[in-house]
């Protein structure tokens, strides 16, 4: 699969980064429209300084800014740009589109049967691994 024609203008770390971060502008509060580097390194499964990069790299592409709270030992946060915003919503276009695409030619009901054996699936598999974990202990 290459994915990666489906994100031309954007990586796949960078848009669900920048996705996450423009998630966070529903909170309410203190932290609405923040969010923090620390969680998106999180989400990330990756290093802060790793993390860091990347959003220095958005940061400097015009899509996101970042903030401090207090000084900037209190935490270090970013927000999305109106042109982060407006990439995102291009983005999503083309994913939705790309998906529409997919459902349409695969079909919608064997999508829904695919999903529902995909499901019965993990639970037999998360079954198997209860049952095994049991023997262990009881071994």
């Amino acid at each position: 699969m290459q994915i990666n024609g489906l994100f031309r203008e954007i990586t796949v770390p960078e848009y669900i980064a920048l996705h996450r971060i423009a998630g966070s502008i529903s909170k309410s509060g203190d932290s609405a429209g923040k969010t923090y580097l620390k969680d998106i390194a999180d989400e990330l499964h990756l290093s802060v300084p790793k993390t860091s990069k990347m959003i220095g790299e958005l940061r400097d592409k015009g899509w996101i800014c970042w903030g401090h709270d207090g000084n900037g030992k209190d935490g270090t946060y970013v927000t999305v740009t109106a042109s982060g915003a407006e990439l995102i919503e291009r983005q999503e276009g083309r994913l939705k589109e790309y998906y529409g695409r997919v459902i349409e030619r695969f079909g919608a009901d064997k999508l829904v049967t695919l999903f529902g054996l995909m499901k019965e699936l993990e639970d037999v598999m998360d079954n198997e691994l209860c049952r095994e974990s049991e023997e262990q202990n009881d071994g």
